[in-house]
């Protein structure tokens, strides 16, 4: 089993259970990132909390989140009080429903994972569960408790695994209304139409991820070396 697991449980389906773990599907370590030095001495540097008022440095142990409730007046809260609210995992991915995928809008999509089975003992019920959701056409819609929250997770076949996407919920996603609902409804005239088809037509091609080059990241590459 590939190492860096995000969680591992059991995937369930009324009576049929098995053995999971979940993989990021993408990662951000190849990407090239630095360090702050100091110039003058090439010494990293460390960030410290000081406090707005007075400048003196706070330590951690002082250290306390607030939500404000009015400029310059918070509710504070403890991290013992936070964690006392802390979805536990119940290291179960129980499948709650399942939809036609072309109903999810992507716009609910957060993170990607890859969702393999965790023992030899569990690859049949694991089969069975993939092969029933592709036979019907459809992705499960579970939750899963990950970093101390509750996520809901959509759950659809891909090759000999499942791909699972966290959701992010209905209060998070923005009103696409906000920002299209001041276009006016125009009448496209014909010969513009038909040129802009023709240009798509000629730049049609099978999608390669291959084929797009990060551009940025090469070149920090090429100045690094």
């Amino acid at each position: 089993m590939p190492p860096g697991a995000n969680w591992k449980g059991y995937l369930k389906l009324s009576l049929v259970t098995c053995q999971v773990a979940l993989f990021p599907a993408a990662s951000d370590k190849e990407k090239v990132s630095f360090h702050l030095l100091n110039g003058a001495t090439g010494h990293r540097l460390k960030q410290q909390y000081v406090d707005s008022e007075t400048g003196a440095i706070v330590d951690r142990e002082d250290r306390v989140k607030g939500y404000e409730v009015g400029k310059g007046d918070y509710v504070t809260v403890s991290g013992e009080e936070l964690a006392a609210i802390e979805i536990e995992s119940s290291h179960i991915l129980d499948i709650e429903s399942f939809v036609p995928r072309s109903e999810v809008d992507p716009v609910y999509f957060d993170k990607g994972y890859f969702i393999a089975p965790d023992d030899k003992a569990g690859q049949e019920a694991f089969s069975v569960i993939r092969e029933a959701m592709r036979l019907r056409g459809v992705a499960g819609i579970a939750r899963v408790a990950l970093h101390g929250r509750e996520r809901l997770i959509l759950l659809e076949p891909r090759a000999k695994g499942i791909m699972g996407t966290t959701l992010h919920h209905n209060y998070e996603v923005r009103s696409d209304n906000v920002y299209f609902g001041d276009i006016p409804d125009l009448e496209i005239g014909k010969e513009l139409l038909d040129l802009a088809s023709h240009i798509i037509e000629t730049k049609k091609a099978s999608f390669d991820p291959e084929k797009f080059k990060d551009h940025y990241q090469e070149a920090v590459v090429d100045l690094i070396r």
